[in-house]
């Protein structure tokens, strides 16, 4: 009977420790998630999304950006905040106020990624869309990534304001295709990105997807660490 005791209360212990273990990784992570994103338990965060290039009203956003709206909302779940979407005519607010998720590249559809590419990644450039030559590129540090029939791009960033406060996460697709794809990357592999970056070191990614109309979002792949060239510092008057 004594045996049978001591052994129950070692399974007791062990489970026990076993269990606390588990939460105890579980809080880690997601204090380490919290702290990459900028978030917060309770907090908000703002989602800036293209208007839909083709579409007539304001308020239309194209359903592969939907569906990247959908995946960074849910990081924002995870991380116990609160998404809130903001449209085209809505002010953003000052950088750094709120974690903000802006998807799209510059132009028409977006004109706060226009902003974050005019202010702090400098080193980036987007070409302005011919229609007659259907072609969609973006520069970076001389190096073009230009959209073809079997591979498209996406600048994936993460940078701050200059009072700091809260990140702002960049997803410059060619296309939706590619915003979508950005979105999640950015689900998948925020760990991995953490460890390389941690939670207060900007970064500039540029991914590239291989064969969309074939694989979708399913073959994102690294292209290029441009962090060194993207944040180019601003002109210094001439003196």
């Amino acid at each position: 009977m004594g045996d049978l005791l001591i052994n129950l209360l070692a399974s007791v212990i062990a489970g026990t420790a076993v269990w606390l273990a588990g939460f105890l990784l579980r809080r880690r992570r997601l204090a380490r998630e919290r702290a990459f994103f900028g978030l917060t338990e309770g907090a908000s965060c703002l989602l800036v999304a293209s208007r839909h290039a083709s579409s007539p009203s304001e308020n239309s956003v194209h359903r592969r950006d939907v569906a990247a709206l959908v995946e960074l909302a849910t990081i924002a779940r995870e991380c116990g905040a609160r998404a809130d979407r903001v449209g085209e005519a809505e002010p953003a607010g000052e950088i750094g106020r709120l974690t903000e998720f802006c998807v799209g590249g510059p132009g028409v559809a977006n004109p706060r990624s226009a902003v974050h590419l005019r202010t702090i990644l400098r080193g980036v450039t987007f070409a302005d869309y011919d229609p007659a030559a259907a072609r969609l590129a973006f520069t970076v540090g001389g190096t073009e990534y230009a959209r073809s029939p079997d591979t498209t791009y996406v600048l994936l960033a993460r940078f701050w304001g200059p009072t700091r406060g809260r990140p702002v996460f960049l997803l410059g697709g060619l296309t939706a295709g590619a915003n979508l794809a950005a979105a999640r990357y950015l689900a998948s592999r925020h760990r991995a990105l953490d460890r390389q970056y941690g939670a207060d070191r900007p970064f500039a990614l540029v991914l590239r997807i291989v064969e969309p109309a074939a694989y979708g979002t399913d073959f994102t792949e690294l292209a290029a660490d441009v962090t060194d060239v993207a944040f180019a510092p601003a002109p210094q008057p001439a003196g």
